[in-house]
């Protein structure tokens, strides 16, 4: 193929950055110097387009700042062991003194197939009884546990919705999964905030998929339960939450709502008073993820701002007829607004998203 080269710049400019974005035509290139050579390589990831030139180096190997993945900067291979996934390279060479380029690349790029992750399914509703999920974000010494007001009372729903109401249900402590905090990919650029979560791609370990999994492929009806800590929900149920950027993203991203015809409601307890607060976030959160809500959506029980004798609050809860049998009712609530709404066939059309958060993007496409 016929050389088409072009001039980058002088050479002793071009040495000043290790690693640098150029655009050169409709071409974005990784433009490298490192032990007095230069390396030029598609600027493009194959992974899900992030920007190379705007990475880092770790010796010879380009890190793409988006997630991580590497390639030679002179070559274009792939890390070792992923040698034949590779970006395209690019010729260079010096002439007074400036750097120039061929825009005809010398190797093609290659991406090597990756099976996709499990949860990137379609979602599709099995036919069954109603699937209630409980989710418990309290935390504790799991060695030495306590007694928790707020995974008590979900215990008794849960345990009603299945004995007393027919469904199936699934109990998930988040104190027993082992997961990392939302790492902020979306920070770096929209497209970088992948579905599933760019973390559970990468980490096989990371136990959160428990929940994604129920939450978007398994359950008609959550019920999330936690204390409130310091006039907020606990830091666990935050930790959880933050990882469902790559669900609510998916609306911006991709006009595809994953959260369809399910119903979410919640159970708040705590020795401090705040209740409406809390409830009001979490009410705000799982509706903007696509949840609906039945008719009084949340049980709750504080004993006020200066009651700090904590001994007290659980005796209370633990002999509280009343409180149990809210619980109950909050499951039977929550039951029969999935029966409602999986019956009418809610419409699962577009998201239209003038006054939403989830405002579409123009995202460039290399």
């Amino acid at each position: 193929m016929e050389k088409n080269w072009a001039d980058l710049g002088s050479v002793d400019s071009l040495k000043s950055q290790p690693l640098q974005e150029i655009e050169v035509g409709k071409i974005t290139i990784a433009l490298s110097y490192y032990d007095g050579k230069f390396g030029a390589v598609s600027g493009v990831c194959n992974h899900v387009g992030g920007p190379l030139g705007k990475g880092k180096l770790d010796g010879d190997y380009i890190v793409c700042p988006w997630h991580n993945w590497k390639f030679h900067r002179i070559t274009g291979f792939g890390e070792p062991g992923f040698e034949e996934d590779r970006v395209p390279q690019f010729e260079l060479k010096i002439e007074n003194d400036h750097l120039f380029i061929n825009t005809n690349s010398v190797t093609n790029r290659n991406k090597l197939p990756h099976p996709p992750h499990a949860l990137g399914r379609d979602v599709i509703r099995e036919d069954g009884p109603i699937r209630v999920v409980g989710i418990s974000t309290t935390i504790m010494d799991s060695k030495n546990p306590r007694y928790s007001t707020s995974d008590k009372l979900l215990e008794v729903a849960i345990n009603h919705a299945k004995n007393e109401l027919g469904a199936q249900t699934m109990f998930i402590r988040l104190n027993d999964l082992k997961f990392r905090a939302c790492e902020g990919y979306y920070s770096k650029s929209a497209k970088a905030c992948t579905w599933p979560c760019s973390i559970t791609q990468m980490d096989e370990t990371d136990q959160l998929v428990q929940v994604y999994e129920a939450l978007v492929h398994w359950a008609d009806v959550i019920i999330v339960a936690t204390p409130i800590r310091w006039g907020a929900a606990s830091s666990l149920y935050h930790k959880m939450i933050e990882r469902f950027n790559c669900i609510q993203n998916q609306i911006t991203l991709n006009n595809k709502s994953l959260i369809q015809n399910k119903v979410a409601s919640f159970i708040i307890t705590g020795g401090q008073d705040n209740v409406q607060d809390v409830a009001g976030h979490m009410l705000g959160f799982f509706a903007e993820v696509g949840f609906v809500f039945p008719p009084f959506p949340f049980i709750a029980h504080t004993r006020g701002w200066d009651a700090e004798d904590m001994e007290n609050n659980i005796a209370y809860v633990e002999k509280s007829e009343g409180l149990k049998e809210g619980a109950k009712d909050l499951a039977r609530r929550s039951i029969e607004m999935a029966k409602i709404i999986l019956h009418e066939h809610v419409s699962e059309q577009k998201i239209v998203k003038a006054g939403r958060k989830a405002q579409s993007l123009k995202i460039s496409e290399d």
